[in-house]
């Protein structure tokens, strides 16, 4: 997806002007990354023509509030790409002085508050406000605004608007978190929301703040999940979002532009969308190892289980991973996962090139990126140790959205199901703790074992839709670890339950029998899970065709479903799917 082209005329003072052809190529802006540019007149190799031309006063540089809490780096770059600079909050001074001032809050309510209180900013912050300055916040920026929050509370917040923020009701049939491309209403008087036009933006949260009498002036645009919820708040030049701009795409990036350029115009008005509910998520994922020569590649090999080249089995190099996902993000999926399947193996931490994949992915692609694979406690060869904590936190500030943890969760699972006690040590809940249960994504890796009866083991058994290979009509999910290698004495629907319990935000479902097959996904093991958490799940593992993205969504409860090797291969082209998806009825993101 590319953003929007756009020209930009402002005072005599400052000048950014860019041009963005419809074939201009994303990863031609790499050479932002480097560049501080005061005053820079720069040519680069593009597909199309591209050219940028700035010069800097102190009216161009915005103002972050970077406490330290989650994925703040893809607020970064889209900053640099729409052209401004960025200056980093260190004292309560700093805010007061700002000329603009955006807060990305990441993670959860109370450790935030706590932040912003000991440093003295909560003061200042509410000073800032109060005086109509520019100000936008994001996501928990929003709710940090209202009088005080349920999360692990109440705990207090801002106080600078009135209501309170609550959890979404589950028991109506909903997942939580919320997390998807949603549909805005937007009020008249919106300004930073009119370049949306009905086009779906991205949200993940499980707290939200409802309209009120009390309330009802700031109100520039909702969103209705389960109930109608606050998306947007607007008070002459104070801003702030439910949604994620930051991953939202170009239209996200055209909410960032209308706040940072209020009176910039497109040269073209952007596509009417249809949005009107949550869409369902298409998702490309990579597989990634590193290759002799020390690079990351994207690998898929025939089958689940072939993590690592075999002579039986032959694992494939199909591109490096951050143009593939650049291509990816142009060609329209909702979220980029990486999956470091070398990972169970390595120390993450020393795993400098995925690092660099994150941080150089998150430069142009403006939609979420979740990274998988060795997210545990460490010690290294000198005896330091890593609490999983610390190596989550170093992928977060490298570009992730969310994590994926697969090996560690099973055995943190186990263990809550052996004593029933919630220690708060596992990896799953030191993360969902910090930075909220939406960032932590379980990746169950299940094996179908067929039974002739139900009663034969402890587990959650199924009637399967076909039977096994002699007439076995039951079945259950074992859970693997270690990539496949090895099982588990823990259904999939066990770990499931027992996640979710812990403090998962989302459930990648994947399926070793059908991994690589090309034959749809397990619609049992889908429909078994979708229908027995709260947690939005993702259905991956086995889609050969745009039918069966479908058929998944159709027949279970997937939230979004995931697929590599058919979009690698370039057998079926994302656009494809989600063509196919609108004709049978399914929203989605265009």
């Amino acid at each position: 997806m590319e953003a929007t082209p756009f020209s930009i005329a402002v005072s005599s003072s400052r000048t950014v002007i860019r041009s963005f052809p419809s074939s201009f190529h994303t990863s031609s802006l790499v050479f932002l990354r480097n560049n501080r540019y005061k005053t820079c007149h720069l040519k680069v190799k593009s597909t199309g023509k591209f050219a940028v031309r700035a010069s800097f006063s102190g009216d161009s540089v915005v103002t972050l509030l970077d406490y330290g809490a989650g994925n703040v780096r893809s607020v970064r770059n889209a900053i640099r790409y729409l052209g401004f600079d960025i200056k980093d909050v260190q004292t309560p001074e700093d805010i007061l002085n700002a000329k603009r001032l955006i807060f990305p809050g990441v993670g959860a309510f109370a450790p935030a508050m706590d932040v912003l209180n000991n440093k003295g900013m909560a003061e200042a912050l509410c000073t800032y406000i109060e005086n109509d300055r520019p100000f936008l916040g994001i996501c928990l920026g929003l709710q940090l605004l209202f009088e005080s929050s349920d999360e692990n509370g109440p705990v207090k917040g801002l106080g600078l608007i009135p209501g309170v923020v609550g959890r979404f009701d589950s028991s109506n049939g909903f997942s939580v978190p919320h997390i998807g491309w949603n549909a805005l209403e937007i009020s008249d008087d919106s300004e930073i929301l009119d370049d949306i036009c009905n086009r779906h933006v991205y949200f993940v949260h499980s707290y939200r703040a409802m309209p009120s009498d009390k309330n009802k002036e700031w109100i520039s645009s909702t969103c209705s999940y389960g109930d109608r919820f606050i998306a947007s708040v607007r008070r002459g030049n104070v801003h702030a979002v439910q949604f994620h701009p930051e991953k939202s795409g170009d239209v996200g990036l055209s909410v960032l532009r209308r706040f940072l350029l209020p009176k910039s115009t497109l040269t073209k008005k952007p596509t009417e969308g249809k949005a009107s509910r949550l869409a369902k998520r298409v998702i490309a994922c990579l597989d990634v190892r590193t290759n002799d020569q020390g690079d990351l590649v994207v690998t898929k090999g025939d089958q689940y289980d072939v993590r690592e080249q075999s002579e039986e089995n032959e694992v494939r190099n199909l591109g490096k991973p951050v143009e593939l996902a650049g291509q990816y993000y142009k060609d329209g999926a909702d979220e980029v996962s990486f999956l470091n399947i070398t990972g169970f193996r390595d120390f993450p931490l020393g795993d400098l090139p995925m690092l660099q994949v994150l941080r150089y992915t998150s430069e142009n692609v403006f939609v979420p990126l979740t990274v998988g694979g060795g997210i545990r406690d460490f010690t290294d060869a000198n005896g330091r140790h890593y609490s999983s904590l610390e190596v989550a936190s170093e992928y977060f500030r490298s570009g992730a959205d969310k994590i994926s943890i697969g090996s560690d969760a099973v055995y943190a699972a186990e263990e809550y199901l052996r004593t029933g006690v919630k220690t708060g040590k596992s990896s799953l809940e030191q993360i969902s703790t910090v930075y909220g249960n939406q960032a932590v994504v379980i990746s169950i890796d299940p094996r179908r074992v067929y039974l002739k009866s139900p009663d034969d083991v402890e587990f959650k058994v199924i009637r399967v839709t076909n039977p096994g290979p002699n007439g076995e009509e039951y079945a259950w999910y074992q859970c693997t670890v270690n990539g496949g290698r090895e099982g588990r004495p823990i259904g999939a629907y066990e770990l499931a339950k027992a996640v979710e319990e812990l403090g998962a935000g989302e459930i990648l479902l994947n399926c070793i029998d059908c991994d690589g097959q090309g034959k749809g996904f397990d619609l049992d093991l889908v429909k078994l899970i979708s229908d027995s958490v709260s947690i939005p799940v993702i259905a991956s593992s086995g889609a050969g065709c745009s039918d069966h993205f479908s058929e998944v969504f159709n027949k279970t409860n997937a939230s979004a479903a995931l697929a590599a090797g058919i979009f690698h291969r370039k057998e079926v082209a994302i656009q494809s799917v989600k063509g196919h998806l609108l004709k049978e009825g399914i929203e989605v993101r265009m």
